[in-house]
């Protein structure tokens, strides 16, 4: 796992391309350019200023070796203050499912949410019926809270999520 970098756009687009079907049922509608290097490259530039403005951190998960990704986990909507919390989404390309790198990744992000924003609180939305990725929040410590009723546009639909959240610390803002 790294930070995503401009150089990322062919491989991502690439991984994301090749996992379209698959993915379809737990993303938001995408169009034709998101799937491509120009789509993934504007993407990826307005990461890159999320980031610099301290509201969202990006990582590429990658093969061993070949540096290719197989993966993406973003710690968003980063706000601090006496809330200090953000939320965190995240793809594995389909081929490492069940290996345990959703899990490791949403670990480290936690740990880097803790120690790198001192962040009190991480967040994430499954649709109902998304059994995996509810193990690997259930994996790295977190616990579900609620029902979100028409929470987000996946799939061609309003969909209900399940809540979930990781207490980091209970240490006071700073």
């Amino acid at each position: 796992m790294r930070g995503v970098e401009a150089g990322d756009a062919a491989g991502l687009a690439d991984t994301l391309a090749r996992n379209r079907e698959f993915m379809a049922p737990f993303e938001p509608w995408r169009s034709e350019v998101f799937f491509t290097e120009a789509g993934q490259a504007a993407r990826i530039e307005a990461l890159l200023a999320e980031r610099d403005a301290g509201r969202v951190a990006s990582y590429v998960l990658v093969e061993t070796g070949s540096g290719a990704p197989v993966g993406m986990i973003n710690l968003g909507s980063i706000v601090l203050g006496p809330f200090r919390s953000g939320g965190i989404g995240y793809w594995v390309d389909r081929a490492w499912h069940g290996r345990g790198l959703a899990t490791a990744a949403t670990l480290e992000v936690c740990r880097i949410a803790r120690d790198a924003y001192g962040l009190h609180r991480i967040e994430a939305g499954t649709l109902v019926d998304n059994l995996a990725s509810q193990r690997v929040l259930a994996k790295a410590g977190f616990e579900e809270y609620g029902l979100a009723p028409r929470y987000l546009h996946i799939n061609g639909a309003w969909r209900d999520h399940r809540l979930f959240q990781r207490l980091l610390h209970d240490d006071p803002p700073l």
